[in-house]
């Protein structure tokens, strides 16, 4: 069974432009995902699905420097995209994660693998039932699923962030909710306007000499230097409608 990260990214963002190319420490911020999701124990590749604008010609070279494919669908319709690149790389298994969370845990990423993989669900996700601080998502979806959605969804919101048709029809697939022991989810560690991304660079900024800082690592940082939280505090989570 080959499990495939599939990492969405494009140059467009309506509250930061460019943001997933944005220097973070020396490197781009999605040069940052990769790297750390490189560590998981159970994917087996990676893939960034872009767009075929022409924009997005640099994110294919950043790929091509990080030593990772690509695959170039439409700007919209995300949920193609992925299905695509589903194709492309021959998943059995599909773990979607943005490019706009930097501080991705491969093991966060691959206790949700793991629950998958154990339980054989359409999906499973630690996001349905939020315990882990936003930028640490992960969701999973079996081959079959994400065919069936790309067959069957059909409203603009479905088609553009890829999951909701799932999620918003559980007695058509099996849902899987991965939780942590303690709620962290006030914490917002995804990156989607300048505030965020000035936090980030904080915490980074951090751990000058150590790449793969954990999760708890960065908890332990914000016990020590609470002010730090408050850079994009007010920051708030744009609808999926």
């Amino acid at each position: 069974m080959k499990v495939v990260g599939i990492v969405q990214a494009r140059m467009g963002s309506s509250r930061l432009s460019g943001k997933v190319l944005e220097d973070l420490a020396g490197r781009s911020m999605l040069s940052r995902v990769l790297s750390r999701l490189r560590n998981s124990q159970l994917i087996d590749s990676l893939v960034v699905a872009t767009t075929t604008l022409a924009k997005d010609e640099a994110i294919v070279e950043e790929c091509q420097r990080s030593g990772v494919s690509s695959y170039r669908g439409d700007e919209h319709d995300v949920l193609a995209r992925y299905f695509m690149a589903a194709e492309f790389s021959e998943a059995d298994v599909v773990v979607r994660i943005t490019s706009d969370c930097p501080l991705i845990d491969s093991e966060v990423t691959d206790t949700t693998i793991r629950a998958f993989l154990r339980e054989q669900p359409d999906y499973a996700s630690n996001t349905l039932v939020r315990t882990y601080p936003r930028g640490l998502d992960t969701e999973v979806i079996s081959r079959d699923a994400l065919a069936r959605t790309w067959r069957e969804a059909r409203h603009p919101h479905e088609r553009e962030h890829v999951t909701p048709y799932i999620i918003e029809h559980p007695t058509r697939f099996e849902l899987l909710s991965v939780a942590g022991d303690q709620d962290y989810s006030a914490y917002r560690w995804t990156v989607d306007t300048p505030e965020d991304l000035a936090f980030v660079r904080a915490v980074y900024s951090r751990f000058p000499s150590e790449e793969m800082f954990s999760w708890q690592d960065v908890l332990k940082l914000l016990e020590r230097e609470p002010a730090l939280v408050e850079l994009n505090r007010a920051v708030m989570q744009k609808a999926v409608r």
